[in-house]
């Protein structure tokens, strides 16, 4: 009777919490719309901003967040849209720009921003009527580099910096598609103009910078579930990255699923004009399911 008492009494003090928590305040006439150029976080006087794509109705949203590639020096958040499908699946989709490599602007200035990016969000959840215990990040090339350190580094990495401080930047679910995982392994000498551009530095060698950059670096078992996506005709971003992140993760026992885009170059499509397998139809339904399974 005591335990049972003690059950009814946590599931009543749980929905007594739910019924007087933070209601949205979004405005209906979003819904179904895009609202650009949000400024999310200023950092080092220089405003980021977003594109938010609302769904038709419901919410609480879960978010799905993509952040560009670009080699962290090119690049826009304009690339996000693709994505605005995802609405019709329940989500919240938003795009970040972030600072880009110059001869200024070096890592992690990149990261710093994204992670700010998930910090507004969560601030700012009843505005934008989203769920922010459930969101996830999907990019590609650099952002799928910037994606898998927002899946593996929490506030002890020291990459928290600016507003927002006291909400957390960890993210639950990863697809990181033709990145980056270990800057310490052989990378190929083309890629070494643009990492030296925006890191400063090259890569392939045993540095502190390199393994500071190294999203494997910071693998812990507690990390959210990553899907791996990259093609075996990759000619920038060689297949064996995505190996090396998904051989750390599993020896870790985080969740990941790694799939082999076959003939797909660094874009997961065919350089030929010709299918990929699995196709980018399937691909899609993958990215789908995956977040379908890790964030409702």
């Amino acid at each position: 009777m005591k335990n049972n008492f003690h059950k009814y009494l946590i599931l009543f003090l749980a929905l007594l919490l739910t019924a007087c928590g933070p209601k949205s305040t979004l405005d209906s006439a979003k819904l179904g719309t895009a609202e650009l150029d949000v400024t999310y976080c200023t950092m080092n006087g220089l405003p980021q901003k977003m594109d938010i794509y609302y769904p038709t109705s419901g919410g609480p949203w879960p978010v799905l967040m993509y952040v560009h590639g670009g080699s962290w020096y090119q690049g826009d958040k304009a690339e996000g849209e693709g994505w605005r499908g995802m609405n019709e699946q329940g989500f919240l989709v938003v795009s970040v720009n972030y600072r880009l490599g110059d001869y200024q602007t070096k890592f992690p200035a990149m990261l710093e921003d994204v992670k700010c990016a998930v910090r507004y969000l969560r601030a700012h959840a009843s505005d934008y009527n989203i769920d922010p215990d459930h969101i996830g990040a999907i990019g590609a090339s650099a952002g799928g580099h910037l994606v898998a350190l927002l899946g593996t580094t929490d506030e002890s990495a020291g990459w928290d910096v600016g507003e927002y401080l006291e909400r957390s930047s960890r993210v639950q679910a990863v697809i990181s598609m033709a990145g980056i995982a270990d800057f310490t392994s052989n990378i190929p000498s083309g890629l070494n103009g643009s990492i030296y551009y925006a890191f400063g530095k090259l890569a392939g060698k045993d540095t502190p910078e390199n393994i500071a950059a190294s999203p494997i670096t910071y693998i812990t078992p507690d990390d959210p579930p990553f899907l791996i996506l990259h093609g075996d005709r990759d000619g920038v971003v060689p297949l064996e990255q995505a190996k090396i992140l998904n051989q750390k993760l599993t020896e870790a026992n985080v969740s990941n699923k790694f799939v082999i885009v076959e003939g797909g170059d660094h874009g997961l499509i065919s350089p030929t004009g010709g299918e990929t397998n699995p196709s980018a139809d399937i691909i899609n339904q993958m990215v789908m399911e995956f977040l379908e399974e890790n964030l409702k």
